[in-house]
């Protein structure tokens, strides 16, 4: 697809980072049946073709190569042989190390998985793939997976899941025969009005200058919005025809404008690009950014500019099939920089 195509590249031009590993951590308290915990990943190996890909370069270009079969062996770590005070920490130390270690994008596979005991009854596992093979929404696909068919198995039971329908080389087939439709030069005529001509940097006030390159050093600041705030919120929602998406995020383009000064404020946005059915239930790397561009222009009230907000929302999401790749390739930005797809 042309998401791949595009983490794909990047690899190639930096090689070893760990920037696009997608981790998942689960701990198993009590008896735990291991043989039927690997059979189970092993299981959902064989049903989604993603995870048995591979990448290679034909006449130039990367290509999917599946592999007909592929396991996926259980790596077990005893962490009560190690002479550590504490063994708690040692396992979120060893979570951490085994989710940031970089995969070989030319030899594969894009997933692992590692159990770390810390007594007989109490264990993580810790599973890690790369995004090029899997995004968020399926972390929660192979978490259900990974449950019904370790109950099955280890109760000596047949699974119930069914088989699926679609797989995902599926999708980038369709993608790449959709790019000549009517549809993508109809998507892509809404894209070039959006984003077409320079484009403005957000000039922020900070403690230092912007760097030349990206870094993707960031930070996390969790906190929690009071029920009664929460409540105003939905029903401010209610009575603007608004989700809280767009409530919040016209609160953050709010703050955006106030600390800039800017008429022209510009936010990207994962979606999910599973807008079709049979997808819902597939592995793979199928999330895209839309860009959403908004104007301050004219001293709006906070409700005119949620209305500004949400039409734009809905715009983009209703022309989210277009790879934000393809956007940046046939637009081409004058600030590249600007367009790093960082999902």
């Amino acid at each position: 697809s042309f998401a791949q195509e595009s983490l794909w590249f990047l690899h190639q031009l930096e090689p070893g980072r760990h920037d696009y590993n997608v981790p998942a951590v689960m701990r198993f308290r009590g008896r735990l049946h291991v043989a039927a915990l690997e059979r189970s990943l092993n299981e959902i190996v064989r049903r989604h073709e993603i995870l048995r890909t591979t990448f290679a370069v034909i006449d130039g270009q990367p290509s999917q190569v599946i592999a007909p079969e592929l396991s996926m062996p259980l790596i077990i770590e005893d962490l009560r042989t190690l002479a550590v005070p504490n063994l708690e920490s040692e396992a979120l130390r060893r979570v951490s190390e085994e989710a940031q270690r970089p995969f070989d994008l030319k030899a594969g596979p894009f997933a692992r998985a590692i159990l770390l005991r810390l007594a007989e009854d109490d264990h993580y596992l810790v599973l890690t793939a790369h995004h090029i093979v899997c995004d968020g929404w399926s972390l929660g696909i192979f978490t259900r997976e990974l449950t019904a068919l370790y109950q099955a198995f280890s109760t000596n039971q047949q699974a119930s899941l069914r088989e699926l329908p679609l797989q995902y080389a599926d999708f980038a087939i369709w993608q790449r025969e959709w790019i000549h439709s009517e549809d993508f030069d109809r998507q892509f005529r809404y894209w070039q009005r959006r984003l077409g001509g320079p484009m403005p940097y957000l000039e922020l006030p900070a403690d230092r200058p912007r760097p030349a390159s990206a870094t993707f050093r960031s930070g996390t600041q969790r906190f929690a919005i009071p029920r009664v705030l929460t409540e105003a919120l939905v029903r401010l929602n209610h009575s603007e025809g608004a989700t809280l998406f767009m409530t919040l995020l016209t609160a953050f383009k709010t703050l955006l404008h106030h600390y800039s000064q800017q008429q022209d404020i510009i936010v990207g946005a994962p979606v999910a690009g599973r807008n079709r059915g049979a997808l819902e239930d597939v592995i793979g790397f199928f999330v895209n950014t839309v860009v959403l561009r908004t104007d301050f222009s004219g001293d709006p009230t906070f409700k005119e500019m949620l209305g500004r907000v949400r039409s734009v929302t809905l715009e983009a999401f209703d022309h989210q099939d277009l790879p934000f790749s393809k956007v940046v390739e046939m637009l081409r930005p004058e600030e590249d920089d600007y367009f790093v797809l960082k999902p």
